[in-house]
């Protein structure tokens, strides 16, 4: 394939993730919202999309708190904040990401492509982010509301999702037990210094799915692997 077929492809591409995303973007800026890290690092160093993840981070936040405000006036704050969490958790967006196909489109470095990045789940919600932040700079603050508000519109309808993010640990328990399968198999691995450890933890459910989280605690990491597993279960 030549530079120019490569080029073309790639413009093909983005068009058919923009219908997907039903918002138009400049193609440039979308470029950048799906630049990982390890692909800018082996490419001279290019801009990632992790600034653009910065802003997406707030934009969906806002439009997610205020549209539970709105939608629920008999909930107090503790609720709420429990409700927002889980539709703005690494595990919610992931989902995201895979429901809109988005992973083929991240630009990866080989690492990252060979270990199956374009379906981890912190690669998958961190570019969701960063393609809100898109939205954002290109169509404006209603236009990405609005773009928020479509994304979680099928986490919003499942109620079982806000109890799974308040307590994941039991949710995935329940629900390995209403498969027929064993109790979920936590393994804990930590690094860093004393005063800023980091935790990842996998979680197994017998043959049935495996996952992982981070986290500065054990209970943390557990709780976002828990979380992961529960998505992924839930889904099939």
């Amino acid at each position: 394939m030549t530079r120019t077929e490569q080029t073309e492809h790639g413009e093909r591409s983005l068009v058919d993730l923009q219908q997907t995303l039903q918002v138009d973007i400049d193609p440039a800026l979308l470029l950048l919202a799906l630049t990982h890290r390890s692909f800018a690092y082996e490419n001279g160093g290019i801009p990632t999309n992790e600034r653009l993840e910065f802003l997406g981070d707030s934009i969906l936040g806002q439009a997610v708190t205020v549209k539970l405000f709105r939608d629920h006036p008999d909930l107090d704050e503790g609720e709420l904040a429990k409700r927002r969490a889980s539709l703005v958790s690494s595990a919610a967006l992931a989902e995201v990401g895979r429901s809109i196909g988005v992973g083929p489109y991240i630009r990866l470095g080989r690492g990252e492509t060979m270990t199956g990045g374009s379906d981890k789940p912190s690669i998958l919600a961190d570019t969701v982010e960063a393609i809100i932040g898109a939205v954002y700079l290109d169509a404006g603050g209603d236009a990405a509301t609005e773009f928020v508000l479509r994304l979680v519109a099928p986490l919003l309808a499942d109620p079982e999702r806000f109890g799974a993010a308040m307590d994941p640990k039991t949710s995935l328990q329940e629900i390995a037990a209403r498969r027929g399968a064993p109790p979920p198999l936590y393994t804990v691995t930590e690094s860093g210094p004393d005063h800023n450890k980091h935790f990842v933890a996998t979680v197994s459910v017998g043959d049935l799915v495996q996952a992982t989280g981070e986290g500065s605690s054990k209970k943390q990491a557990e709780m976002a692997a828990a979380l992961e597993a529960w998505t992924e279960l839930s889904a099939r």
